[in-house]
């Protein structure tokens, strides 16, 4: 004990500056992991002592004493399976690791255990040399999933803690039934985020690919140095599997419409529509199957659909902007201000919708109206097509 104590009040400074040094390792990542650290009250530390002496494992070379390696100890629980490996890099890259343990890798799908990734890496020389001694000079660092900790958390209670080993055989079915349970949630918390990956990535562009057919359509009428171009249609379509799950036909949609294979979009969007989802599923869809409409340049059918997603979530602004942008195309400038104005009052801090807004009057010669909002469009984003605008109006204004 007098040994143990004699460094624990600079095992607990060092403690803290790793907890800090592994934050500072991970803070790149997109998702905010929960770090842990504690040093081993004396309680914890004599038990395992003991244990481990009477196991006779792990005995150091130098003092000839049982060697603990979590004096220290730092966890890092994520919230998904494949965010592991990505700590266990930058942990890699940050520290000098000299080991790690998989627990529970090698397990059948009959036994029961928690599993985590182990890493026995050496204090920093840094922190030694500003602490001093603190009677140990490695820390193991776990890394688990929120369900992996939840799962260790409640063995080291039940079984750990107790001094208990089931032998009963329905009891020992019941811990690897919950063990399966919560390994199986990771699995598929794992599979949705891969497809909220895919679904946001298509969505995005798509996006670029619509946003790019609005400046062809509509700054090419203002800037006579910006290129026209006209969207050209394939030839051939896309095979896609019609599945039943509406999150299926939605990522093929997508993928189809990212490829200008627009017919086959439409058909997969109207398939969804046909499936006669909740109010909320067909507002998105109609807006995703009005955009395809758009870049086959059938404004008419866009228009409608857009409609059809305002008359579903009449606080879809975006349905409102994209309407009025598609009124824009067809010269229809009054229409398109009423329905910028619409998209406005539903939101009004969108740059780009005071930009377009500004453009329709400016079609309409009320240059005072179009500087306003590329104005007001510049308060919230000074991109350049709103300075190149600007420059344009003055001129109208100075004539």
């Amino acid at each position: 004990l007098e040994i143990y104590e004699r460094y624990a009040e600079v095992r607990q400074l060092v403690t803290k500056d790793l907890e800090t040094r592994v934050e500072e390792a991970v803070q790149g990542l997109s998702f905010p992991p929960m770090i842990k650290a504690r040093s081993k009250d004396f309680g914890s530390f004599y038990k395992k002592y003991l244990r481990i002496l009477k196991k006779k494992k792990a005995v150091s070379v130098f003092s000839r004493e049982p060697l603990i390696t979590d004096l220290i100890g730092v966890r890092i629980i994520c919230p998904f399976m494949e965010d592991l490996a990505e700590v266990e890099d930058l942990l890699k890259s940050a520290f000098d690791v000299f080991e790690v343990d998989r627990k529970g890798a090698g397990r059948t799908f009959k036994e029961f255990g928690y599993e985590s990734t182990h890493l026995l890496m050496k204090i920093p020389n840094d922190i030694i040399k500003n602490r001093g001694p603190c009677g140990c000079d490695v820390v193991e660092i776990q890394i688990r999933t929120i369900l992996q900790d939840a799962w260790a958390e409640v063995e080291h209670e039940l079984v750990y803690k107790a001094q208990f080993t089931p032998f009963d055989e329905p009891l020992k079915r019941k811990l690897a039934a919950v063990n399966a349970s919560l390994s199986l949630a990771d699995i598929i918390f794992q599979d949705i985020r891969s497809y909220q990956r895919q679904l946001n990535g298509q969505l995005g562009k798509r996006r670029d690919s619509f946003f790019k057919k609005i400046e062809e359509s509509t700054d090419a009428l203002l800037f006579a140095d910006m290129p026209q171009s006209e969207t050209v249609l394939p030839g051939a379509t896309m095979a896609f599997s019609l599945r039943n799950s509406i999150d299926d036909l939605l990522l093929n949609a997508l993928y189809a419409h990212n490829k200008n294979q627009f017919a086959d979009a439409i058909a997969i969007y109207s398939r969804i529509l046909e499936m006669n989802p909740e109010k909320s599923i067909r507002a998105l869809i109609y807006k995703h199957r009005g955009m395809a409409h758009f870049a086959r340049s059938c404004y008419e059918d866009a228009i409608a659909d857009f409609e059809e997603s305002l008359t579903l979530d009449p606080a879809s602004y975006k349905s409102a902007y994209y309407k009025g942008i598609v009124c824009s195309v067809l010269k229809r400038y009054s229409q398109a201000i009423e329905e910028f104005d619409r998209s406005l009052k539903i939101n009004a801090y969108q740059p780009y919708c005071l930009y377009r807004r500004g453009q329709a009057y400016y079609h309409l010669e009320d240059y005072p109206q179009a500087l306003a909002d590329c104005q007001a469009a510049q308060a919230l984003d000074n991109f350049e097509g709103a300075r190149k605008f600007k420059e344009l109006v003055l001129q109208k204004l100075k004539m």
